[in-house]
């Protein structure tokens, strides 16, 4: 017995319409009902009831319908499987994010893949403040999404998912925060707090710049380990805290004020990954990122929250390897 019989009877009992079956096989009407009249013979009995007006399934008909679609589902999937090993798209992959925005558009391109790779496990960790790649450099992530940009000659990252505003957080009894927004140039008015460990010094310019746009000083403040903490100090007085706009947010805390930037250069995440490392699980998992970012984008948009302020520029996934 020929495949290509099963699946046209198995559609057929979908359809119960030949020019339906046809389209999506592919094939002739001459053609489909050539296929079933084969199996008729093969099994000694008619499967199907045709008259000018309608397609019905015999008792037979019915009975080897439901024999035998689940064995097809069975084999289509199990090809489907093989074909994911052979990409390099199974298994459990290792996703960091930095926040909990990056993590939210982690959490919704996992749940995009059950449907279509459920042979792909994802499993989820936040990245520490203070040590933005080693876990990544380490092998204890495959791929992270954090903000960009990165400029490590070991790392590769994928384009811009999305955008958003800046913000800088500051005790609620301090003068900045009766002003309702800031100035880069009003960071030389208050310790900024920094980062412990050893981030990369673009990544700690931008986190905790040493200077305003006109090349005023700006004092830092204690270094810190967790967003909680950093708050804490905040709410204290010891330090303002220069984050992004999603933080106000998640973040919301008495004695902690959040006031949006006039100036400030929105922050941009992207998938970021050891170079040589894009694997077909990465991949894949970055076009579902893609589409999750892109309809948050759009929900943001239709909300008028103005968090999240632009996009990526341009249309599929190509990653750019380091």
């Amino acid at each position: 017995m020929e495949r290509v019989e099963l699946e046209c009877f198995l559609l057929l009992a979908e359809e119960l319409h030949f020019g339906r079956t046809a389209d999506r096989l592919r094939l002739s009407r001459a053609r489909v009902s050539q296929l079933v009249q084969r199996l008729e013979r093969r099994v000694g009995a008619p499967l199907f009831v045709r008259t000018s007006r309608r397609v019905a399934l015999t008792a037979l008909g019915r009975q080897l319908r439901d024999d035998l679609a689940p064995h097809h589902r069975a084999l289509g999937a199990a090809v489907a499987r093989a074909a994911a090993t052979a990409r390099g798209i199974s298994g459990v992959l290792h996703v960091g994010f930095s926040t909990p925005l990056a993590g939210e558009i982690v959490m919704k391109a996992a749940e995009a893949l059950r449907a279509g790779h459920p042979e792909l496990g994802v499993e989820m960790c936040e990245v520490p403040l203070s040590d933005p790649f080693g876990q990544l450099r380490r092998g204890e992530f495959d791929v992270q999404l954090t903000e960009l940009p990165v400029r490590e000659d070991d790392l590769g990252e994928g384009p811009t998912l999305l955008t958003e505003g800046r913000v800088l957080a500051v005790s609620s009894g301090h003068p900045l925060s009766a002003g309702g927004k800031v100035a880069l140039e009003d960071l030389a008015g208050v310790p900024l707090l920094t980062i412990a460990g050893e981030l990369p010094d673009y990544r700690l310019e931008q986190r905790a710049p040493a200077r305003t746009p006109s090349g005023r000083p700006i004092r830092r403040g204690p270094a810190v380990t967790h967003m909680q903490e950093a708050l804490m100090l905040v709410a204290g007085g010891k330090g303002a805290l220069l984050s992004a706009a999603h933080t106000a947010t998640y973040y919301a805390r008495p004695g902690v004020t959040y006031l949006p930037f006039e100036d400030a250069d929105p922050i941009g995440y992207g998938l970021v990954w050891r170079a040589g490392g894009d694997t077909g699980a990465v991949q894949v998992f970055a076009r579902a990122a893609l589409e999750v970012a892109r309809v948050f984008r759009l929900d943001q948009a239709g909300s008028g929250s103005g968090v999240w302020c632009r996009g990526s520029q341009g249309g599929g996934w190509s990653p750019r390897g380091a």
